[in-house]
């Protein structure tokens, strides 16, 4: 009986330790990726508890806003709000604009041409990552390789919802990224013209 009871307190202890939270989170946000490991350099994605979509079926003129405060993008069809998407907008240095705009570009395989590696010209091996091309000097025998932002949906200049990295809090260069499921579902459900507001 005592050896049953050992058995259980280990598994009880051994479950708890099968997610992560980020201490920068006060809400406990928990991150995917359960068991620790011992290669720490990869980035975290933190879990999506937010992203739905209910809107197969559902008539209605699309239209989208996109709460920075909130970090999430409601989609609406005729008024009735049919999904919802987490959301990574930009960081305090390239916020993202706000106001009243429209899908003026639709492009599924789009790739920046500000914001990528600069890669070898001969093996495509990358030289220097995570560059901007107005402020990084490019290395001689190298070429640029833009950062991919697939199901692009260009709102404001270069300013568009796309599929990207979200860590949990607003960390791109004004873009707003999204998981990849909810931005090929925008991007299926919006035309040219589509409104889409840019709220705080």
């Amino acid at each position: 009986m005592l050896h049953h009871f050992a058995l259980l307190l280990l598994v009880a202890v051994f479950a708890t330790g099968c997610s992560s939270r980020d201490p920068r989170y006060a809400d406990g946000t928990v991150y995917l990726g359960g068991f620790h490991q011992s290669n720490t350099s990869a980035p975290r994605a933190a879990s999506d508890t937010v992203s739905y979509w209910d809107g197969d079926g559902i008539s209605g003129s699309p239209s989208i806003r996109i709460s920075l405060g909130e970090q999430k993008a409601y989609f609406f069809k005729g008024g009735e709000l049919v999904g919802v998407s987490a959301i990574s907008s930009g960081r305090e240095e390239f916020g993202t604009t706000m106001g009243n705009f429209k899908i003026i570009q639709k492009n599924r395989h789009h790739k920046s041409n500000l914001y990528g590696d600069y890669v070898d010209a001969q093996t495509g091996e990358v030289v220097k990552k995570d560059i901007d091309v107005k402020k990084d000097k490019k290395p001689p025998g190298t070429v640029f390789d833009g950062a991919r932002m697939p199901f692009f949906m260009r709102i404001v200049g270069g300013i568009g919802m796309h599929e990207g990295f979200l860590p949990g809090y607003a960390a791109s260069h004004g873009c707003i990224r999204m998981p990849g499921y909810m931005a090929e579902t925008f991007f299926n459900n919006v035309s040219l013209g589509t409104p889409v507001s840019v709220t705080h």
